[in-house]
């Protein structure tokens, strides 16, 4: 089944992406010897606000990649959004990536937390708990609780989230988006199935992360 909730360009890019095309048009039109690296600058904004329709696994209990990237953590880690232990899955999304984040699970929002903070290097284990970031729980229809934080990044300025406690998710919905390189971690019961392992590249929805 695919997803066709959002045109191919995602929405927050389009202001970006008109400011980008006006220039390059104006530098062309006045001095096209120097229009080259502005309509690249223009390219650049188009592929980073690129927002592909995605296939949705139908397991029942998978838990799917919220975001585009690299795995980087894969361990046991204390959830601070929920006070429990839990498996951490952490994806890291460089400015080439899809930025747009996705819910990876069917279930109910039970608290949003926005925390503002530093900007450093989202590759780094602390940014997890220094950068600003948003984080939402969910507990699956299943009754089982999953933490979702999105985590600015070194260039990353702005966290979009457009969902509120009390909504209901489905799996694969678009719910966010992160502006200019960053990273999600995914917080899940300790006795969840890991399927990726750091290292793998991942795609938002299209990628199991977990088996709950």
């Amino acid at each position: 089944m695919k997803n066709y909730p959002h045109p191919i360009i995602a929405r927050e890019g389009w202001p970006f992406l008109g400011l980008a095309v006006a220039i390059a048009v104006i530098v062309t039109v006045l001095a096209p010897g120097w229009s080259i690296p502005f309509w690249l600058i223009a390219l650049f904004v188009l592929q980073f606000f690129r927002d592909p329709a995605r296939e949705i696994p139908q397991k029942a209990n998978a838990v799917l990649s919220p975001a585009d990237g690299r795995i980087v953590v894969v361990e046991k880690a204390q959830d601070p959004y929920a006070n429990r232990e839990a498996l951490k899955i952490s994806v890291f999304m460089n400015v080439f990536n899809v930025h747009s984040n996705r819910s990876p699970v069917d279930g109910k929002i039970q608290s949003a937390q926005y925390f503002p903070g530093k900007f450093v290097n989202a590759d780094l284990d602390k940014a997890s708990l220094e950068n600003e970031r948003n984080a939402l729980t969910i507990t699956t229809t299943g009754g089982q609780l999953v933490t979702c934080v999105q985590v600015a990044g070194l260039i990353a300025r702005r966290i979009l989230c457009y969902v509120k406690p009390g909504d209901n998710l489905q799996r694969g919905q678009r719910y966010g988006f992160i502006r200019f390189g960053s990273r999600v971690d995914v917080y899940l019961p300790l006795n969840a199935s890991p399927k990726v392992t750091v290292g793998d590249k991942v795609s938002a929805t299209e990628t199991i992360l977990a088996e709950l």
